[in-house]
């Protein structure tokens, strides 16, 4: 497909697993050692921000439910402390769960039950890349494929230049801010607001498919805005 990156392996990195059922942190830390992670496990929420300010993992694994300090006030402060990717385990299976945790900054939301390690290790694999993608990116803004000028208003792919309208614009920027985390509608809503009109949920699916096709005529894929069922969407780099 034109303008699809093929995805590559991001290589090892430091997990923090923060769970407090000794047999899930066990499992988990297993299979991130089996994929050549270097996993630290901790069980207190009140453990978390000295732990990853002074070793600065890479990702991290946060139960929702923990002692001393919960997962959703952990991922509050861990986001005002840095960019690292958030990826929430919980039992709770909730829409508004799911919600309130991407809202609050997670990057992505993992249901226990049921449970699959695998699905966890290709999440962390995904959020690792996203990751260390947008962070070359920042080093050499020359390099990303995507650039968008907040000044002019424009946006282009690979030099390839797009003719959005203003909401397209807004959209786009607020999605590629941050890359791979999950926007629910009304989130970006919440970026539409800026000329005045009076935008729907329904109207931001409606944008979105303009949006995609744009980006497809450009080069980067429809595919590059993925659709999060339930929730809202994201931009993958």
């Amino acid at each position: 497909m034109n303008g699809v990156l093929l995805p590559m392996d991001p290589g090892p990195a430091r997990v923090l697993v923060v769970e407090d059922e000794p047999k899930m942190s066990a499992l988990l830390a297993d299979y991130l050692r089996a994929a050549g992670h270097e996993p630290e496990c901790i069980a207190d929420g009140r453990q978390v921000l000295a732990a990853w300010t002074e070793r600065r993992h890479d990702l991290v694994l946060l139960d929702l439910m923990l002692p001393g300090v919960d997962g959703l006030t952990l991922c509050t402060e861990l986001r005002k402390l840095g960019s690292v990717p958030i990826l929430m385990l919980t039992a709770r299976a909730d829409e508004a769960d799911r919600l309130l945790g991407l809202e609050i900054g997670a990057d992505d939301y993992i249901t226990k039950n049921p449970f699959s390690p695998r699905e966890v290790m290709a999440r962390v694999k995904a959020a690792l890349r996203r990751s260390r993608a947008m962070h070359g990116a920042l080093q050499d803004p020359g390099a990303a494929a995507l650039q968008i000028d907040a000044e002019a208003w424009s946006a282009s792919w690979r030099g390839h230049p797009m003719d959005l309208t203003p909401i397209e614009f807004r959209l786009l920027r607020a999605l590629a801010s941050h890359p791979g985390r999950v926007y629910s509608r009304m989130q970006l809503l919440d970026t539409l607001h800026g000329d005045g009109r009076e935008v729907t949920e329904r109207a931001v699916d409606s944008h979105i498919k303009n949006l995609r096709r744009k980006l497809d005529q450009a080069g980067a894929g429809a595919e590059r805005i993925a659709s999060v069922y339930g929730i809202g969407y994201r931009y993958e780099m």
